[in-house]
């Protein structure tokens, strides 16, 4: 066994450990440095030794100081760590601790300091002084932990750790809505979203909410549209070669909600998902071709569902007349919440036609395409006035490519509805309140977050051991 030296290789301990942590912080008067710099090393003997022991120490320190960071409620140092250390069993205990400790319930007179302490770290770079209303205040890398949090969002923790943060901490939340590369944070977003089937349904809400949170925020909305993407790997669907984020965007929560109208039919996903493209809605710009086909696509699975709910309605309401002994079924709250989506789609077709028409060129050649999806609902009581705004667009554009002639290439339509998008006065668009949702977490959240915190330790910690049988906060097939 090797001794307790004062020095590793060619460095003074404490030096060492400085460079293995990647902070300048080390204190003779700090407890937790102090323990640490009393470990027994062991003496490496060669090079290859040397070089094995400092990576072995790097993981330790590192995920050490974090973990101590959370305990005392501290500062960190400013410097970033060369790896994301997430992937690591310790770091991964780490994450499931805090985690933990911020879902701890307040007392009764008193706050739980790890949320309050969540809810107001700011970046090492704010000078601003911290009020004193707030007594565990520190600071941290905000680049870091950004990049660490883009990295990581395969694992449900991760993924609840960004939603935790953009949810209570506003300084998080800024400095993240100002970036100028979203993409490294809302395109594994996407992808968890995509691969739903993959994923248990509590990783596919915190990803949803997410995605709400973000566009709840104007600048997010316009700045997704700039942003184009190349070769999107991951979706199947179609070959995307060039495909702006906004558009991704709008693919990806329109197959959610295609997969869950087949599947789960959750109606809290449904929600959630609508807010997420009506919060977009106003901000459209230059739609992918594509995406504005899914958009009408959409519209025309509902109002196929729409028409099958009605025929039920009607046929089960002929049966009962013969037959007075066989229970209805209930049609009409079916019928209620169809018609609800239905007209959300409206709202969100309407609202980009009203403030970004002449952006979207592929949305107004895919209404005209499918035009008789819409007669049925014109004088609908529900639609009539939402579709104010649907039939005058489709009847101006109709006329100008009535009087451009028969056989339009798809080229000589687009320039056609281009040209009518700035001719037709926006007046005669019918004005209606912007759409915008926010979202707010349940009365008592803990009843969500709590069981689902302890089943990731259950089923992510590494080397703790509950017997299954005693098991009580969640069910063991829980998502």
């Amino acid at each position: 066994m090797g001794s307790n030296s004062s020095r590793i290789g060619d460095l003074p301990k404490n030096e060492y450990l400085k460079k293995l942590s990647g902070t300048e912080s080390i204190s003779e008067n700090d407890p937790f440095w102090n323990q640490l710099l009393s470990f027994s090393f062991p003496a490496p003997t060669s090079s290859t030794e040397l070089k094995l022991l400092e990576e072995a120490t790097v993981s330790v320190c590192r995920s050490l100081a974090g973990l101590w960071t959370v305990f005392t409620l501290g500062g960190v140092g400013s410097k970033a760590a060369a790896t994301p250390e997430l992937s690591s069993p310790l770091a991964n205990q780490s994450l499931l601790l805090l985690l933990v400790l911020a879902n701890l319930t307040d007392a009764a007179d008193t706050p739980n300091p790890y949320r309050q302490a969540i809810m107001s770290f700011k970046n090492t770079q704010d000078s601003s002084p911290f009020p004193s209303s707030i007594p565990h205040a520190f600071q941290i890398n905000f680049n870091s932990l950004y990049t660490a949090l883009c990295e990581q969002q395969t694992s449900d923790q991760a993924t609840l750790l960004l939603y935790t943060l953009l949810h209570q901490n506003s300084n998080v939340r800024t400095y993240m809505l100002a970036r100028t590369d979203m993409e490294n944070l809302v395109l594994p977003i996407l992808e968890i979203l995509y691969h739903v089937e993959e994923r248990n349904s509590h990783h596919v809400y915190m990803a949803l909410i997410i995605l709400l949170i973000l566009t709840e925020d104007d600048g997010f909305n316009r700045s997704i549209h700039e942003v184009i993407l190349k070769n999107i790997t991951w979706y199947s669907e179609r070959v995307l070669t060039e495909i702006s984020l906004g558009s991704l965007l709008i693919l990806v929560v329109i197959r959610t909600i295609q997969y869950n109208m087949t599947r789960t039919r959750d109606k809290y996903l449904h929600t959630n998902c609508l807010a997420a493209l009506a919060n977009m809605s106003a901000q459209f710009r230059s739609l992918h071709q594509y995406a504005a086909q899914r958009i009408i696509s959409l519209f025309s699975l509902l109002s196929k569902k729409h028409n099958k709910v009605l025929e039920q309605a009607t046929q089960s309401l002929r049966g009962s007349l013969s037959s007075n002994d066989v229970p209805l079924p209930d049609y009409a709250q079916d019928l209620n919440v169809i018609e609800e989506v239905i007209r959300m789609m409206l709202e969100i077709i309407n609202s980009c036609l009203t403030n970004s028409l002449h952006h979207n060129p592929n949305l107004v050649y895919a209404l005209l395409y499918k035009r008789d999806l819409f007669e049925q609902f014109r004088t609908h009581p529900s639609f009539q006035d939402i579709m104010q705004n649907i039939d005058l667009v489709i009847t101006f554009f109709s006329s100008r490519l009535l009087q451009a002639g028969a056989e339009l290439s798809v080229e000589r339509v687009l320039e056609i509805i281009k040209q009518g998008a700035v001719a037709l006065p926006k007046d005669r668009l019918k004005k209606f309140p912007e759409l915008k949702f926010k979202y707010v977490e349940e009365e008592q959240p803990e009843e969500f977050f709590i069981p689902y915190v302890w089943s990731l330790v259950y089923n992510s910690a590494v080397g703790l051991y509950w017997n299954p049988q005693d098991i009580q906060l969640f069910t063991m097939d829980s998502d």
